[in-house]
Order: C-alpha cells, then structure tokens, then sequence
C-alpha cells in the first residue's frame, strides 16, 4: 500500500473499504525485468500516483530504480510524488498499446528517489483532498453549475490540485477556478471524466465478488453495446447488466470475440430449412454449444427443432440441390454411456459411507440408553 496515500476521499467508503481502494492498480507483468540489458534498452519509466492515473518519465540521471520505489518527478509546476511501477523495454510498448504521441505528449524528468521529507510533504498534502472536495461541491453547488466534483488529488508538494469533474454537457467553469484558487490557495486543474473513470478511481466490489476491474487493472475503456449481449444470450435487463457506474458492464466485451468466432460456424439467421412437409425458420443459437433452434412459424415459437450446425449446412446444402429430407433431424450414431472407472469404486461410496456410519451412530445410543 502506497505509504504517503491517506485512502479515498469519499466518506460514505467504510475504513476497511477506504484501505481496500487506496491499493494500486494490478501493474503489467515485468516479465523482462531480470535481464541486465532491459533497463539499457531505454530510460523510460511508469509511474504510478494515486489510484488510476498514471505517467511516464525519462531516468536521464540512470537512478537506481526498479518496482516499487517512490520518486519525485517534474510536474507543471512542481514536483509530484509516484511509485515505479514498470522499468525498460515494456514501457515503450506500454506508451505504443495505449496510443501515447509522443511528440505531443511532454515526458519529463525523475528529479530523485523519494526522501522521508517528500514522503511527509506528501502525506500532508494528501490529507487535504477530503475536506477539499467536500468543500468544491458545495462551491460548485453555489455556482449553479451542472457538474459534479468526483474526485481530488493534490500534486506532492500540495502546489496544485487536479479536480476530476463529471457533467453531461459543456461546463463553462472559469469562474469557479479563479474561486477555488482564492479558497484554497492553490493551483486549480480541470480535468473531465466519465462514469467508468468515476468508477475506477472510487473503486468498489462488483457483483461477481472482486473489485471492480476499472480499479484494480483497466487503463483504455472502449464502448458497451447491447449488442455484447445478445451475441451471448444473456437476458437484456438493465438491473443486471448495468455495472456499479449505472453504464454496460465492461466485461460483457471480454467473451465476444470468442462467441464471434463460434458464430460463423453456425448458419445464417436469414436462411429457411426447407423439409417435405414444412418450412423451418431461424429462432434461436447457441454458439459455444453450436446448436441452432428452428421454428415452423417465422413470428412464434411453434413445433421448435434444435439441431447441430453441421446438421442445418447438410440440410441447407440439400435445398440448394433441390433436395427436401423427411424431417430436420438426421440419424446419429449413439452416445456412449460415459462411466466413472477409477479403481476406487463408484462416486457414491460417500453417501453410503454416510448412510452406514449414521446406523453405527444410532445403535451406539440406543445401547447406551438401555
């Protein structure tokens, strides 16, 4: 846990939640940190600072850094305070996946490892962000500004503070920086996120039990359409599929690839099974399983015929000859009965076990009674 990070700012998070989000995000796997030539390959870094937001960095000076270490690192103005959380070759590849221009992109200076005088100056400034976001709500509220204050991160020198803010729409909020400078002495910085942001820098457990992964190892979120979901046959209701940020539940994209790849072996929706005594329309898939369901009315589920794919192409193949078959299912060979041979005998020895030790148990105390 990040020693000079004093938890989130959200006061209705309990202690132990507050603990629990103040962890860093998962870091990727430096899987070429024990080569000696990784760390002469470039001098770029990744720092981490508080929750998501992270930052890459030159080491000009070659300091001995590797993960883990806190360090002071040019800021605008200032200096800001950062774990080192990535070292050599992957961050290259890290600014490439996350499409960083570099050219655009100001990638500044380590300036030194982390003194306990930073580390102190740090969790001074740190302590601040509570109150200070308490009170930009209010000031905000005053203004009749239609946004709201999610999240503030003092910078480590406690110079300037960066306010992440949530709205709808544009928000002219220039007459709120020049109040909260006056009110806090400090230099304002503006930043707009979403309710996947908001989500990720609050943190959370979500409802498959762990933390929310916009906390714990997203950086890029790309957009969520119900079409994730019906691709997967998961039922459309918005309770369910609403994540803690009231938007789409970003792991409904994790398997679509997958189903994707498992659709194109089945056959098209738009394509009617053709037998001698009916006509057969699309109803519904299962793409892992692949298996397809077929209807004998193109609006209502009537006389439904679930068959492999490979049974529905051999029938489409024979419409296409002018073939009909009798029905839509086909003869198959029998399934084997699948046994459990494993030498030890049969899999409900336990309940017998059970069954005999509670008669053993039952005469001891009637024996004991008499």
């Amino acid at each position: 846990m990040n020693k000079y990070t004093v938890g989130n700012p959200h006061e209705q998070l309990g202690a132990e939640a507050t603990k629990r989000n103040s962890a860093h995000m998962l870091p990727v796997c430096d899987w070429l940190s024990d080569l000696p030539e990784n760390t002469q390959l470039t001098d770029l870094i990744e720092v981490q600072f508080k929750n998501t937001r992270k930052g890459y960095f030159h080491n000009s000076a070659h300091l001995p850094l590797e993960k883990g270490v806190k360090v002071v690192v040019e800021a605008n103005p200032g200096h800001d305070l950062g774990e080192v959380v990535l070292t050599g070759k992957l961050v290259e590849l890290q600014i490439k996946k996350n499409n960083i221009d570099t050219s655009r992109y100001e990638i500044r200076q380590v300036v030194r490892i982390a003194t306990e005088e930073d580390l102190e100056r740090a969790r001074q400034a740190h302590a601040r962000e509570q109150e200070t976001m308490i009170k930009a709500r209010q000031l905000a509220k005053s203004l009749g500004l239609e946004m709201k204050i999610g999240d503030v991160e003092y910078q480590g020198d406690g110079s300037k503070a960066i306010f992440f803010y949530i709205a709808d729409g544009r928000v002219d909020f220039r007459q709120l920086i020049k109040v909260y400078a006056e009110t806090f002495r400090i230099r304002v910085e503006m930043k707009q996120i979403g309710a996947r942001q908001e989500a990720g820098r609050i943190g959370g457990t979500g409802p498959c039990g762990r933390e929310l992964c916009c906390s714990t190892w997203m950086i890029n979120f790309s957009s969520v359409g119900t079409g994730a979901a019906r691709l997967q046959n998961i039922s459309p209701n918005p309770q369910k599929l609403a994540g803690m940020c009231a938007k789409l539940k970003c792991c409904l994209n994790y398997e679509v690839p997958v189903y994707e790849d498992a659709a194109k072996k089945l056959p098209s929706r738009h394509v009617e099974l053709e037998t001698k005594d009916a006509t057969f329309y699309f109803f519904s898939s299962d793409p892992l399983a692949g298996t397809v369901t077929y209807s004998s009315d193109p609006h209502y589920p009537g006389n439904l015929t679930t068959l492999s794919a490979a049974r529905a192409h051999e029938i489409i193949a024979m419409n296409r000859r002018g073939e009909k078959p009798d029905s839509l299912e086909g003869t198959s060979a029998a399934i084997p009965e699948i046994g459990y041979q494993t030498g030890h005998g049969d899999v409900t020895r336990f309940d017998k076990a059970k069954k005999k030790n509670h008669h053993r148990d039952r005469k001891d105390r009637n024996k004991h009674q008499s």
